[in-house]
């Protein structure tokens, strides 16, 4: 009589255990797609902020005007919220008429601290695909050994053991194994995907604290005194040239 080898067959007589650790195998994979597609889409959406922003940031608009319409924004890019937070502290300590360096210095620890926040939202997740990528195969080892046992214990009470006997209860230990692949190979790909796009993120947005620090020196070393700084002026002052 012929074995039905099928992968649903198969998975239906297996050991409990070795049912338990397939569904959580399966799970596991569909959680790490989830966070694939949600990290795939989330990346490409703060790509395009950022260099739209970059292409309007280099325009030539004045940084005043380009402040208020970050601020009227019900949703803006990482670079935005970065640029925001160095203009806000770089203002504040401008119209407490503090020197040039200390303006600068606060501009730029803020964008640091902003930068760091916006990186640990970006790379949120990343690590549950780290975690399946490299966990998943032992977790699909694991099943098929437990399967293999379960197997040969089943085989000890018989009496003469052929191949036909043997098949089945290996076939159903290593669909463990064969899920767990399924579930780390993917994961391990995005994972390694995602940190490339986040790295040149991270320096696309160091990049652009830098040159905007130094912008921002510039409007601090020439800029007039804090109390004649009316909106004109202080657009004027804080104009940004072509790139």
């Amino acid at each position: 009589m012929t074995q039905d080898l099928s992968l649903i067959p198969l998975v239906l007589n297996a050991s409990f255990v070795v049912q338990l650790v397939i569904a959580g195998l399966v799970l596991a994979s569909l959680a790490s797609w989830t966070v694939i597609f949600g990290k795939l889409f989330g990346l490409r959406r703060v790509r395009g902020g950022n260099d739209a922003f970059e292409r309007e940031f280099w325009s030539g608009r004045s940084l005043s005007e380009m402040n208020q319409a970050i601020a009227a924004k019900p949703q803006t890019a990482p670079i935005e919220r970065i640029f925001a937070s160095g203009m806000r502290e770089f203002l504040k300590l401008r119209e407490r008429r503090l020197d040039a360096g200390t303006q600068l210095d606060g501009a730029r620890r803020a964008m640091r601290a902003s930068l760091q926040r916006e990186l640990d939202v970006i790379e949120s997740k990343l690590s549950f695909l780290a975690s399946v990528g490299s966990v998943s195969p032992y977790v699909g080892l694991f099943g098929t050994v437990w399967g293999i046992m379960h197997a040969f214990v089943g085989l000890s009470n018989m009496q003469q053991v052929t191949l036909a006997n043997v098949a089945p209860g290996i076939a159903e230990a290593l669909v463990a194994t064969a899920i767990g692949l399924f579930a780390a190979i993917p994961a391990v790909v995005a994972y390694n995907r995602f940190a490339r796009d986040i790295d040149r993120i991270a320096i696309q947005l160091e990049t652009f604290i830098e040159e905007f620090s130094n912008i921002l020196q510039r409007s601090a070393a020439g800029s007039v005194p804090p109390q004649t700084s009316q909106p004109g002026s202080a657009q004027a002052a804080a104009a940004v040239p072509g790139r």
